[in-house]
Parts: structure tokens; C-alpha cells; sequence
């Protein structure tokens, strides 16, 4: 469990273009007291360490470094965004075999220096990366975490929130499974306001069809394909939802996010980390939600299971 009386420490592994913009989410939002960047290219830690550095009096008070994975030792969270990036025309899936060896490597790296934080893991395929970083780490489960579904789900509330003109935090509903292709909304516990959203369509918005939430959904799920087709990647969403997970596990808000996490029965599904709403306090992951599905729902969440069983052998059949 983190003090929150203890002075916090992050570490970002990876200083690429999501590594650095959490870092700036960081240093914005004054989440941490220190923050130490690592990469293998060290040239370019130490030009964002300075860069971030300089910014300080406009931002929040934060000790930044460029450092090595040493600094791990005593930190809370070790955030990992290195890795392999999703070219055009990739899946997340794609990426499997190259960056499970890049997080072998990483991962054994952390662990060396007694490091006994918690992991924020966001490089993809996040699901699976999630799940080896548990099994190579030899931590608890709850101390492993994968952004999971958290950017898709705001996805999802940004665009109804547009579709109906309404506050985006008046809207409640969550994307689960895959962060990729097999993930799914759950319709049947969408609320708008306190309403779900099949009355609320049909008090407020008679002119509103299922195809025109299921086309929604279908932005959702393609916007990381249609974001890298225009500018080449995905990172400032993503670096904000580490920043909102980060928060919580740090002050302790006892949130519930759709983060990945490993399965021990829930719905059905037993060892694999995929994304689902849980709480997340100082201690991690405090407890899985596990809200109600349709059948239909439910299906879906098999499927996307099943996608993810299949991707994870190479890491329990190496």
C-alpha cells in the first residue's frame, strides 16, 4: 500500500509520444512529487527530463530526472509505454511476439532493483503485455495493472455525449474486453443520467436508432486505426487516462476505471488480463466490478476471451 504521506515517485519507461506526453499530464495535473524517464535512448531522456524541467514554474513542483532502472528500487508506480508502435494497417495484436521479448527485458530490469510498486502497463497489445509483466514480475495481481479499456471508454462517453448534447459526465456506460478489435459496449447498463439509454432515446430522442449507436460504437473501436492513418499515432488520450489512473492509485480515490486485470473466475474467464470496470485505490486493483450483462453481451465478452487466450500462449508456451 502507498502512504500518502510518503513522498511519490513515478517512473516512465519509454519516452516516446505517449511516455512523454503522460510525463507532461504529470507535471500539469501535480500527480507526483518525482518523476524519473527512462530510454534507451538516453540523448533524448535528458532533452525531455530539462525540457519538462524548464516548464516546472508554470506547472506544478515535481523533481524530474533522467535516469536507469536503479531508480526503480523505491519508486510507487513504474508506468511501461516502450515498445513496438502499431504501424498503419497493424492491429494491436500484431505486435504480440516483438514487444513481449522487449518487456522480458524490461521487466527483468525493474525487478532487479527491488522494486515492490505497482505497474501501470499502456504499450499493445496492452492486454497481453499486461498479463506477461504479471507472470514475469512475480508480483500480486493487483499490483499489475493494464490501461485496459479506460481510453475506449472514454471514447465511447465523449461521443454519445456529442450524439445527444449533453455533458460527457452525464453519461455512463463502459466498453470491456480487448482493448482492439473484439472489444464490446455494454448497452444493457448505459445511463444517461439515471435513465438507460433505450428510454431516454425514446423520451428525448424519438428520431434516434440502434444503428445510429451501433455506428458510434464502431468509431469507438476503429479511432486508434483512423488517428494513426491521419497523424501516425495515439498518444495524448492515453497519456491522460495513465494521468487518471495514476491519480487514483496515488491519492488513494478508490475509482472505478475499466482497467485490464487478471480474471480468477469473473465472468466466466480464468487466467487472462482483459479490460473490465474494478477499483482502483493505493493498493492497486482493489476489486473487480462485475456488473450485469445481457446474453448477448456476454457472448461477446467470450469471444473477445477466447481472442486473447489464444494471443497469450506465446507468453505460457514460450
Amino acid at each position: 500500500m502507498i502512504s500518502a504521506s510518503k513522498t511519490s515517485k513515478v517512473v516512465v519507461i519509454g519516452t516516446g509520444l505517449v511516455g512523454s506526453s503522460y510525463a507532461f499530464s504529470l507535471i500539469n495535473q501535480n500527480i507526483t512529487d518525482e518523476m524519473v524517464l527512462i530510454d534507451l535512448n538516453k540523448n533524448k531522456t535528458e532533452g525531455d527530463a530539462m525540457d519538462l524541467n524548464h516548464g516546472i514554474p508554470f506547472g506544478a513542483p515535481t523533481t524530474i530526472w533522467a535516469g536507469d532502472y536503479s531508480d526503480c528500487k523505491d519508486a510507487d508506480i513504474v508506468v511501461i509505454t516502450a515498445g513496438a508502435n502499431q504501424k498503419p494497417g497493424e492491429t494491436r495484436l500484431d505486435l504480440i511476439e516483438k514487444n513481449v521479448a522487449i518487456f522480458k527485458t524490461i521487466v527483468a530490469s525493474v525487478m532487479s532493483s527491488g522494486f515492490n510498486g505497482i505497474f501501470i502497463v499502456a504499450t499493445n497489445p496492452v492486454d497481453v503485455l499486461a498479463y506477461a509483466t504479471w507472470k514475469f514480475s512475480g508480483l500480486p495481481m493487483e499490483r499489475v495493472i493494464g490501461s485496459g479499456t479506460i481510453l475506449d471508454t472514454a471514447r465511447f462517453r465523449f461521443l454519445l455525449s456529442e450524439y445527444f448534447q449533453l455533458d460527457f459526465r452525464n453519461i455512463h456506460g463502459y466498453i470491456i474486453g480487448e482493448h482492439g478489435d473484439t472489444e464490446l459496449p455494454v448497452w444493457s447498463q448505459t445511463r444517461i443520467g439515471s435513465e438507460p439509454i433505450e428510454r431516454y432515446m425514446s423520451k428525448y430522442k424519438q428520431a434516434g436508432t440502434q444503428q445510429d449507436l451501433d455506428e458510434i460504437f464502431i468509431n469507438v473501436r476503429d479511432a486508434a486505426y483512423h488517428i494513426i492513418e491521419r497523424k501516425g499515432a495515439t498518444h495524448y488520450a492515453i497519456a491522460m487516462g495513465l494521468a487518471r489512473l495514476t491519480k487514483a492509485i496515488l491519492r488513494n480515490e478508490r475509482s472505478i476505471l475499466t482497467i485490464s486485470t487478471l480474471m480468477q473466475g469473473e465472468y466466466g474467464l480464468n487466467d487472462l488480463y482483459i479490460g473490465v470496470p474494478a477499483i482502483v485505490s493505493n493498493q492497486g486493483i482493489e476489486r473487480i466490478v462485475e456488473i450485469d450483462l445481457n446474453e448477448e453481451e456476454q457472448k461477446q465478452l467470450q469471444h473477445s476471451a477466447k481472442v486473447l487466450q489464444d494471443a497469450i500462449k506465446v507468453i505460457r508456451n514460450p
